[in-house]
């Protein structure tokens, strides 16, 4: 052989390696004249992750995927068309799962005559060395038929080379990742960075949302320039945040196989362009988007509004809101008014009962449709209905999970120029800013409502003439969290009066970490350090609080640490038991530096954490799973001579990186120094004798409640007190709401859907003994929580829905006793959690042609109660006073 023709057959050799090394092989292409024949397999599993023993949801579909080119350009443009021939479905009838943890055996799936003819219709694709660049087939099929197509087509979508590149396919434009070796190609898509049509919904809350890790990986086999087969694997693991014990699993597996060997085909159409080739074609062809269509299933099982009240009279059920019944019947009807009617929506407020009408409306704000909210605006006048019925409303609205622009309008709209009762105005006001938070959170602020309604809370917090006023609009501020309001909340927190510095620091303490600036931090120094004037003990440590929570420097928690020194014994007490509890918490952000600090024997010492006073702080964990850690926080703030000031109880749940306050409420109580005959420090105004509650349930302030102001008020409630509690929150909310389309990559469709409703009653008491010298302050709590979370696969030829149900009720008393009669103080903590019943239910349902079935398991139990031993010296002093009152 000539050396020299041996030579380049080794060049080549070589530069065929380095450019399969490099991750390059040859263009693909059809050649014309010849029908190429792929088996196509499609094999998909859902099954609950908590439940072995019940089977999931399976499916197999087979077919023959015919292809041939029609016409190409001179650059390389390619037109296929592609049709599906002979498909055969399967599904595994419900039986129970054996041993092995398979079921029995598969079942053929009847087909309708109108399916197949679908099915068998082609569709076309312009095509170019691996590239799908458009789509075209019948707009009028139905939506399941046209996105199976969409599926077999993706799996043609590639690219010899590697890289990484933005393809639009089935699952929409998404972020895919190649690499090549050999013959062969895979795909990585990340299924997170997929953009397609907005299609359902989300809580604003993440923590009350849902966790989905999906993965997506694709194996091509090329040769001669021909594909040969194709893998496409994924799976989705989806749950609620907070409970992925009863998440459910998708596992899907397309596989596309040339058959052998190649037989001829139809010859190419003539045409100057691709849009001429198409033409001659018989039958529809317009020009389609790859991303898969949304479908909606029909539900003819749901109960229909309309026919609920012709049976209202009769239905008519007792509405206990800390039961789960109760509970599970506020979700029936919000699915029930999501697709009434208005007519009909209004004809259920005029015909409820007095006692059921809150729950209506309630029902109605949380369902959120043009319809429910067109009726709720017909129905409620603000200048006749009762004061607990339109704060109902006003609640409901600020709780909503995911407000709309046009619930915010309807709040605006009720409120804007009305003279209405204080509380009814005050409770308006955190709602709006509730709403505007929610709807900024959703990205929706350039909404026109949004923009009315923070213009109506800055313009009504210039033009308050009262203190209570001004206190109000600041707390709506801080439930709307917009960063640009900060400088307005700093003003007020520096320069005013201590129940509006109180207010000011609190709205500043509801923003994230990264919007406490240093010009922040600078603000809540000087409020500290009393650098321009002297504040209130308890907005000194407020300010300190920001300071330690929010990525704290080492000089500013030395800086708190030093200044402990100086101040009273009580307020030394309560700011070094907060620092203790930082240093104890392993999730606080500032741990490790007060770790590091804490090497310095100059502050870690006996002088310095040895105050005597009575003041406490503390926090632990409540309940620690692998998705949520539960603590429960209490600060006790005792004035020099014993009297409580101020006590705060938090519980708060943080999950996969979200902290949410699910309960604050905070007692305070001014002024009493004067009635014990005590002086006021030095420096410091002598307050008003007034005791208040304030608090925020799931990240949302509500309106403040005042026990009594002025010794007059405080004797006359004291002699015409009832003895009943006060009712801080009672009612109804939707705490999840989720809606999420899940496209596969076989074009089949995976809808995930969570409700999460919760029912609370909470009521507080507090009772001042002026002659015995006693205070008790008792908070508590009943709810039941009910969670529906279900997964659903459409399919032209089955439907699956695979569903879980969780729910429990619960009660927990926080009870205070102070004894000021002697001397040191003696105070009991008691929090108590009653046993807590709960029950989960797994259901699996199936359709396939005209066969269905539906298979439960479900499992309950008590989990018992437990009383917190919340310290040592706490425990004794209870037994001490506890055993004086049942002598």
């Amino acid at each position: 052989m000539n050396p020299q023709a041996v030579l380049g057959y080794v060049c080549l050799f070589c530069f065929s390696f380095m450019t399969t090394a490099k991750g390059d092989l040859q263009p693909l292409s059809f050649q014309p004249g010849t029908l190429y024949q792929y088996r196509y397999t499609l094999d998909i599993q859902l099954d609950h992750t908590s439940t072995q023993s019940l089977q999931g949801a399976w499916l197999r579909a087979e077919a023959l995927v015919q292809l041939h080119r029609l016409w190409r350009d001179q650059g390389g443009e390619e037109l296929l068309q592609v049709q599906i021939r002979d498909l055969k479905a399967q599904h595994r009838p419900e039986v129970e799962r054996s041993q092995d943890g398979t079921g029995g055996p598969p079942a053929e799936i009847a087909l309708t005559q109108e399916a197949r003819a679908e099915l068998q219709q082609p569709v076309f694709i312009s095509w170019s060395s691996g590239k799908v660049k458009a789509f075209y087939g019948d707009e009028t099929e139905s939506i399941l038929v046209s996105n199976l197509k969409r599926g077999i087509v993706s799996l043609l979508q590639l690219q010899p080379h590697a890289g990484t590149a933005v393809e639009e396919d089935v699952s929409g434009s998404c972020q895919v990742t190649y690499t090549v070796s050999n013959h062969s190609v895979t795909k990585t898509k990340d299924l997170l960075s997929c953009s397609k049509p907005k299609s359902g919904f989300a809580s604003v809350n993440k923590i009350f949302g849902v966790e989905w890790h999906p993965t997506s990986k694709s194996q091509y086999m090329m040769k001669d320039n021909l594909l040969q087969w194709v893998l496409a694997e994924e799976s989705h693991m989806v749950s609620p945040a907070l409970r992925s014990t009863i998440g459910i699993k998708i596992r899907s597996r397309q596989q596309l196989q040339l058959a052998s060997p190649l037989m001829p085909g139809p010859t190419e159409v003539a045409g100057q362009s691709l849009e001429d080739a198409l033409a001659s074609m018989e039958g529809p062809h317009q020009p389609l988007g790859m991303a898969s269509l949304p479908f909606r299933r029909v539900c003819t099982r749901c109960p229909s509004l309309r026919a609920y009240l012709k049976a209202f009279d009769s239905q008519r059920v007792k509405m206990d809101t800390s039961k789960a019944a109760t509970t599970w019947h506020f979700q029936r009807f919000i699915q029930m008014l999501r697709s009434a009617k208005k007519r009909d929506v209004l004809q259920l407020l005029r015909r409820a009962p007095e006692e059921m009408l809150p729950f209506v409306v309630e029902a109605a704000v949380a369902a959120q449709s043009v319809a429910s909210l067109a009726a709720l605006s017909d129905f409620l006048d603000f200048s006749k209905e009762p004061k607990s019925l339109l704060e109902k409303f006003l609640y409901a609205a600020a709780f909503s999970p995911r407000p709309s622009g046009e619930l915010l309008r309807l709040v605006l709209d009720k409120l804007n120029g009305k003279q209405l009762a204080p509380e009814v105005q005050q409770t308006g006001i955190v709602a709006m800013g509730s709403l505007v938070g929610k709807l900024c959170q959703q990205k929706l602020c350039g909404l026109q409502e949004v923009e009315r309604g923070v213009e109506t809370i800055l313009r009504g917090l210039k033009g308050a003439k009262e203190e209570s006023e001004v206190v109000i609009y600041l707390l709506a501020l801080g439930n709307a969290v917009l960063p640009e309001t900060i400088p307005t909340l700093l003003d007020h927190a520096e320069e005013g009066p201590a129940s509006i510095t109180s207010a000011a620091i609190s709205a500043l303490q509801q923003f994230p970490a990264r919007h406490i600036s240093s010009k922040v931090k600078r603000a809540m120094r000087r409020i500290f350090h009393e650098k321009r004037k002297s504040y209130e003990k308890a907005c000194r440590l407020a300010a300190a609080e920001i300071l330690l929570d929010n990525e704290p420097s080492p000089m500013d928690v030395i800086n708190i640490l030093l200044a402990a020194n100086e101040l009273e014994t009580e307020t030394a007490t309560f700011l070094l038991l907060k620092v203790q509890n930082c240093l104890r918490a392993d999730y606080h952000p500032a741990r490790k530096i007060m770790k590091d600090i804490m090497r310095d024997p100059r502050i870690n010492n006996y002088n310095f954490f040895s105050k005597a006073g009575i003041s406490s702080s503390f926090s632990g964990p409540l309940t620690v799973t692998q998705d949520l850690l539960s603590t429960f926080g209490l600060d006790l703030l005792f004035l020099e001579g014993g009297f409580l000031r101020k006590s705060v109880s938090d519980f708060s749940l943080l999950s996969h990186g979200q902290q949410l306050r699910a309960a604050q409420v905070t007692i305070e109580a001014q002024g009493m120094e004067s009635m014990l005959g005590e002086n006021v420090l030095e420096g410091e105004e002598e307050p008003e004798l007034m005791a208040g509650m304030s608090a925020i349930f799931f990240d949302v302030q509500l309106r403040p409640i005042v026990f009594f102001q002025g010794y007059t008020d405080l004797m006359a409630k004291v002699l015409l007190s009832s003895g009943e509690p006060t009712s801080v929150v009672k009612g109804n909310l939707l705490l999840m709401d989720h809606h999420q389309v899940i496209p596969l990559q076989s074009g089949l469709q995976a809808v995930i859907k969570l409700q999460g409703g919760l029912g609370l009653d909470i009521s507080a008491d507090m009772d001042v003994s002026i002659w015995e010298q006693e205070l008790k302050t008792s908070i508590s709590t009943r709810g039941s929580l009910a969670i529906d979370f279900q997964a659903e696969l459409d399919a032209p030829f089955l439907q699956a829905t695979l569903r879980s149900q969780t729910e429990l009720e619960t009660s927990i008393q926080f009870d205070t006793i102070l004894r000021f009669s002697s001397s040191p103080v003696l105070m009991c903590l008691q929090l108590k959690e009653e046993q807590v019943p709960y029950r989960e239910i797994f259901t699996v349902s199936k359709s396939a042609g005209s066969q269905s079935s539906t298979a439960r398991k479900g499992r309950q139990g008590t989990m018992p109660g437990r009383e917190f031993a919340l310290h040592q010296a706490n425990s004794k002093v209870c037994n001490l006073l506890l055993t004086a009152e049942d002598d």
